[in-house]
């Protein structure tokens, strides 16, 4: 599977950015959840989830870095 375009999440309002990470993040929180109580069926979606957040993190550092200049 390709991994997503930043462009993509470049496009992104900040308030959609932010409503964004909080989604991801609770994802990841119930994804080690099935993981602890053995329900995972999906494994690969940690990874996918991680380079996600970290798309979201990065673009939303760059904008709060362009904003304090």
């Amino acid at each position: 599977m390709a991994r997503p375009d930043i462009t993509a999440v470049r496009t992104l309002t900040d308030g959609e950015l932010t409503e964004q990470i909080n989604g991801i993040r609770r994802e990841l929180f119930e994804l080690r959840f099935q993981q602890a109580t053995r329900r995972l069926e999906h494994p690969h979606r940690f990874k996918q989830a991680r380079i996600k957040l970290a798309h979201l993190l990065s673009v939303q550092k760059e904008r709060q870095r362009s904003t304090a200049s």
